[in-house]
């Protein structure tokens, strides 16, 4: 099992962090859609010799196309170590934020990805570009923009679901399935890993057949002292995540259905702070995996070693490079 950490820096210091994070001995780097773009970063994070992926590039605001050509430019930079990661986030985000639109996300994530590998069969095989959907139509290619094949042939797909249908979609038709980080052990086993296999069951397929990624929301430090202040980073994630509706599936399962509408009340409320203090040991103990790098090893390898090829690391907290490489080394010593 592989472990990857987030590269997240101001651009100008992208390049040490990158740096920084591989000498510790992790396998891999993601980006997410946060205060940079998602792209960018993996730039600098070719030279590592790190495998690379976003984790996720939202895919509504962006045309098949421009993913296809990031995707095809970073995976010539990186020696074919790229994943096109990526992700719907939710209505609000996409037309407020964005200013895009928003339509049947299962179907149009569908097309997505049949247009990116249709675009990427002209690139790398000759095959005419003759993509119709109902939301995106690529019917021209010229060689001026054609970037040639790669000698590892397409980079894979990767699609963070968690919902039955977007999970139906990754077992169908994508290369990996980046599981949601807000999770437990329970809802793993009693919601995830079912719909992941019932998937590729009825898509005919097994799991040599899908890469899969876990995620986890992580509080780790072998510095007693340090280990409040972790958590205390992590009540607040755990407590957003928990107000968003379409995470709510993982509060049913740990008994919490009914923190539910109070934390998104108070999300809406701008009431950040109240919403962290309602996160109890219990739930934050359920979720966050917490402890020293021994001990978090032996949970990583607890909740994800039956299943994951690889696991990302959400550390919103931070970590200590340090620790990360003593995390990296107890996962890496039982393989």
């Amino acid at each position: 099992m592989k472990i990857d950490a987030l590269l997240l820096a101001p651009p100008d210091q992208v390049q040490a962090r990158a740096e920084a994070l591989a000498a510790t001995g992790i396998d891999g780097l993601f980006t997410f859609e946060g205060p940079n773009d998602v792209f960018l970063p993996l730039i600098l994070g070719a030279a590592t010799g790190c495998d690379l992926y976003t984790n996720v590039a939202i895919a509504f605001p962006r045309s098949p196309m421009h993913l296809a050509h990031q995707a095809w430019d970073l995976s010539t930079l990186s020696g074919g170590r790229f994943a096109l990661g990526l992700g719907t986030q939710v209505k609000a985000h996409v037309e407020r934020r964005y200013g895009s639109t928003w339509s049947s996300p299962v179907a149009r994530m569908g097309e997505w990805i049949a247009a990116i590998r249709a675009i990427g069969a002209r690139w790398q095989d000759g095959v005419p570009l003759a993509f119709e959907g109902e939301h995106t139509r690529h019917t021209l290619m010229t060689p001026a923009f054609d970037p040639g094949a790669l000698p590892g042939g397409p980079p894979p797909i990767w699609l963070g679901a968690l919902g039955p249908k977007m999970v139906r979609l990754a077992t169908a038709e994508a290369d990996g399935l980046l599981v949601h980080p807000f999770t437990s052990d329970r809802h793993l086993a009693e919601v995830t890993l079912p719909r992941i296999r019932d998937g590729l069951a009825e898509a005919g397929r097994t799991e040599a057949d899908l890469t899969l990624v876990g995620q986890a929301v992580v509080a780790c430090s072998s510095d007693p002292a340090k280990q409040a202040d972790l958590d205390t980073a992590c009540r607040w994630l755990v407590g957003f995540y928990g107000s968003t509706p379409a995470y709510a599936a993982v509060l049913e399962t740990e008994g919490k259905a009914a923190l539910h509408p109070e934390l998104r009340r108070l999300s809406r409320e701008g009431r950040w702070d109240e919403m962290a203090a309602l996160v109890d040991d219990d739930l934050l103990d359920a979720v966050v995996l917490r402890g020293d790098p021994a001990v978090v090893g032996a949970r990583l390898r607890e909740r994800f070693g039956p299943f994951a090829d690889r696991v990302a690391l959400s550390t919103p907290g931070g970590i200590a490079d340090e620790d990360l490489a003593a995390l990296a080394a107890e996962v890496r010593s039982a393989s």
